[in-house]
This record gives structure tokens, sequence and C-alpha cells, in this order.
């Protein structure tokens, strides 16, 4: 559990800072309580990671910044890009804890998928990043310095974006097991003042924490939520899923549909569904599948299906393409609305389930 003020080495992270926050910190080192607008501005919507480079502040006040707080904590180990144009960011906490960020770009947005921990928990069966374990909770300011950090290196310094940004919180770890910081973050980025990333604009994935998916229901304003089932049965699930054992099906679909009671207009609901070759994607699985969420009448929510990303030392395999569409197709028939994921970034190790802090530089390439 962190404090309201994120400590690192005695230094404050001011990144993670919300503008009360920074008003008080402001305050206490003897500044004007609006000098805080002007950090605010110059670490979110300037981006600028070193307090020398906000130049509108005084010169005092600069280096008291240096003595007492800090603008980055992070640094990039390792930067990687695909054939596809996706971009691997592997950094470090200033506790040597791995950070994996990916940059998605495509002809209409740019989607960045950021971490909410170091490393995971939950051990699903599928998933790269379950190798590593939990290692920590990344802070608010971590998650938000993902950001700066790869607009920055895409764009420059404090460069406006040429159409917007989305976020997924898909990266390593379960948001939902940091949750505070998770939502702290997210309302930092959504200031108009700083990264002006909008909620709509951004969508979390759980495997499925059920008593905070009924609190996130009731968050005013809230992203937009994907849930990972893989599986319609229990038995199933257990095994590619172990946080199943915690919270089974149904507790997870009752969730889901006190979710779907309280979307509002252009917000979107997802499930999404990894395919396995030969495990979980038969035509059987398929109407199962649609049968389950008929049977809790979430037929509204749309499907993303997402063909295994295989990854050493993992004994899975995506199924074969027309297994695929034929998935899909039931699913349709069934009145379900359902989409492919297209795989990005398979070759750098920055698909969905891949992240593990791989360095292979006989797979990837390094810039």
């Amino acid at each position: 559990m962190t404090t309201m003020r994120e400590m690192t080495e005695e230094k404050n992270h001011l990144t993670g800072f919300s503008n009360e926050e920074l008003a008080e910190f402001t305050l206490e080192i003897g500044e004007p309580k609006y000098r805080a607008k002007q950090i605010f501005k110059g670490l979110h919507e300037r981006r600028l990671q070193n307090f020398d480079e906000m130049t509108d502040l005084p010169k005092a006040l600069r280096e008291k910044l240096n003595e007492t707080a800090t603008a980055s904590v992070l640094r990039v180990e390792s930067h990687y890009v695909s054939t596809d144009g996706t971009r691997r960011f592997l950094m470090k906490t200033h506790d040597n804890f791995p950070v994996e960020t990916v940059f998605i770009p495509t002809e209409n947005r740019d989607t960045i998928c950021f971490s909410s921990q170091s490393g995971c928990p939950l051990k699903c069966d599928f998933c790269l990043t379950a190798k590593l374990g939990l290692l920590r909770n990344l802070t608010a300011g971590e998650i938000v310095e993902q950001i700066i950090i790869v607009l920055n290196d895409v764009y420059g310094v404090g460069e406006e974006t040429p159409h917007g940004t989305n976020l997924v919180a898909m990266g390593a770890g379960e948001p939902f097991l940091n949750f505070e910081n998770l939502i702290k973050a997210l309302g930092i980025m959504a200031d108009e003042n700083g990264l002006f990333i909008v909620a709509n604009r951004v969508t979390v994935s759980t495997a499925g924490i059920v008593p905070k998916i009924y609190e996130f229901a009731k968050l005013e304003k809230r992203p937009n939520l994907a849930i990972s089932l893989s599986a319609p049965t229990d038995e199933l699930r257990d095994k590619l899923m172990p946080i199943n054992k915690r919270w089974n099906i149904e507790e997870l679909l009752r969730a889901a549909k006190e979710v779907q009671k309280t979307l509002r207009r252009g917000e979107r609901f997802t499930f999404e569904y990894v395919l396995l070759g030969g495990v979980n994607d038969s035509d059987k699985h398929a109407r199962a599948l649609a049968e389950l969420l008929s049977k809790y009448d979430l037929q509204k929510v749309k499907i993303n299906l997402i063909p295994h990303n295989s990854a050493e030392p993992l004994e899975y395999h995506p199924p074969e393409f027309e297994q695929v569409e034929r998935f899909k197709k039931i699913l349709e028939s069934k009145n379900v609305s359902a989409y492919v994921r297209r795989p990005r970034g398979r070759d750098i190790y920055a698909a969905c389930g891949q992240l593990a802090a791989k360095d292979s530089p006989n797979l990837i390439q390094k810039v």
C-alpha cells in the first residue's frame, strides 16, 4: 500500500502527484501555491523529465526541486522496433525492477499498452509474464511516466501527437490488484492541463478480480473495461487461469452483469478470449461460450478473440487461421459480436502475453 506521497530514494516523485498534492507540496517548500500548476504543466503537458528544463520557474525554485524531488524514476534499458512498427520499451525502476511498455501505431490512432505491476502474481498458464511472478506494484508516477517516455521517444519532448493517444492497461501485471495507483494515474493523465488522455480513450483489462469489478462499476469517470475469460467452463478456466479458483465464472459474470447495467453512452465492454490451439478453440467451445453469455444476458458485449502468441517456455500454440475464423463465425451465428485481434510485435516479444523482460538480440533488433 502506498502513501499519498510517492517517495523514491527519499525524494518526492512529482509525476505521481495530483494537482492538490502538488499544491500542498509547493506550500511545504515555501513556494506560492500557483507554482504547482506550472510544475504540473511542465511535467505533463510539456512532458519534461528534468526540472532544469522548466525555465519558466525561477532558478532558485528549480534548485529547490532538485534537492527535494524528482521528475523521473524510470530508465530505458532497451528499446526494440518490430517489422510492423510496434515498439517495446524495457525500463527499470529505481530499485531495478523491470517495467515494459508497448507503442502500437495504426493509420488512425496510436495505442500505448502500459504495465501496472512489475511481473504478475496470477499464474495464467498461457502467459509468459506469469513466469516472473509478482515483483512489486508500480506507483501512480511510474504508470504515468511510462506514457511520457513513450510519447517523447516517438514524437519528441512535448510535441503534439498527430491524432491523440489511446491507452490500454494490458501490459505486465493485474491492474485491479493495484487499483488505487491505477485509478490515481488515470486521473492525472486525464487532466486537461496535462496529457489530457480522458477515460473513454482508456481500456483496463482484468483477469477477474471480482470485488474490484464491483468497485469499478461505481466509478463516475471510468475507463472502458475488458475481462479476460478464455474458457467457457470452470474446469478449463481453473487450469488456464487459476484466479478462477478464487472467483469462478458465475461470480465473474455476475460482476460483469453489474458493469453492463451501468454502461454509459459510448462506453465499451469487452471479453477477451485467448485462443489456444487444441485447448479452447473447438466448435464446441465456441457454442458453449455463446450459451454462457446468453445465460447472463451479456449478448451486447463484444468478444476479442486473441490467437495465442507463442513464446518459450510456453507449450501452447495458436490455432490454424481457418479455425479462428470458424470460431468467430459460430459466435456471430449466435448474435455475439466477435473480432479477431491482429497480433502486433511478436518478433520483439511485444505481443499479448509475451512481456517477460526478455532481452534476446538474436531474435530482435536493438536500436
